[in-house]
């Protein structure tokens, strides 16, 4: 059984950026925006630390990290001037990407209050135990006791029907510029 647990975004923020970056080695955005794969660790670490609100982890038996998801609030607002060193360390020439990126997803996303799902993923070697769910669960049930509506940009094709098990519903399809398509996906509240 996986435990879930919401992490400290500081000093858990290396961890879970590892993470994030072996569950996301064949994502096809995180490919377009930093394909050599050198300055995913530090991204996503940036990301937890400074942009998102909470760091959901699954925890092994053995107290280790399979798998996290980062989750904002409605109306949360991340602390970009802070992330922006880390981010430039990380990303080097391909920051603007990363602004495209940003700039893209803002024209996609609901125009009420939501909860959004940045990011979620298992490590490779625990894809299909279970990981994923249980973090997706736990956020969803933060969602739906406050009774708001999830929201999430899901960038392979392939895990549209893993989140529609959950009750996400695809809104729109759009495509980065010279990148891969992306899905936009909502979820009532239950």
């Amino acid at each position: 059984m996986t435990k879930i647990e919401t992490a400290d975004r500081t000093t858990s923020g290396e961890a879970v950026g590892d993470v994030l970056a072996r569950a996301f080695h064949d994502d096809p955005v995180v490919g377009w925006l930093l394909p050599d794969g050198k300055g995913r660790p530090l991204m996503f670490a940036t990301l937890t630390r400074h942009v998102h609100a909470f760091a959901d982890v699954a925890l092994d038996e053995d107290g280790g990290i399979a798998g996290a998801a980062l989750w904002d609030p409605p109306g949360h607002h991340g602390d970009y001037d802070a992330a922006i060193p880390g981010l430039a360390e990380a990303m080097g020439d391909r920051l603007s990407r990363g602004m495209l990126l940003e700039e893209t997803f803002e024209r996609y996303k609901p125009a009420f209050p939501y909860w959004y799902l940045a990011q979620i993923g298992a490590l490779p070697e625990r894809r299909g135990s279970g990981v994923g769910g249980a973090l997706l669960a736990a956020g969803l049930a933060r969602c739906d006791a406050e009774r708001s509506p999830a929201y999430l940009e899901n960038s392979k094709e392939s895990n549209l029907p893993f989140y529609e098990k959950y009750g996400f519903v695809v809104t729109e399809r759009f495509a980065l510029h010279d990148g891969p398509d992306v899905w936009g996906m909502l979820r009532p509240p239950a």
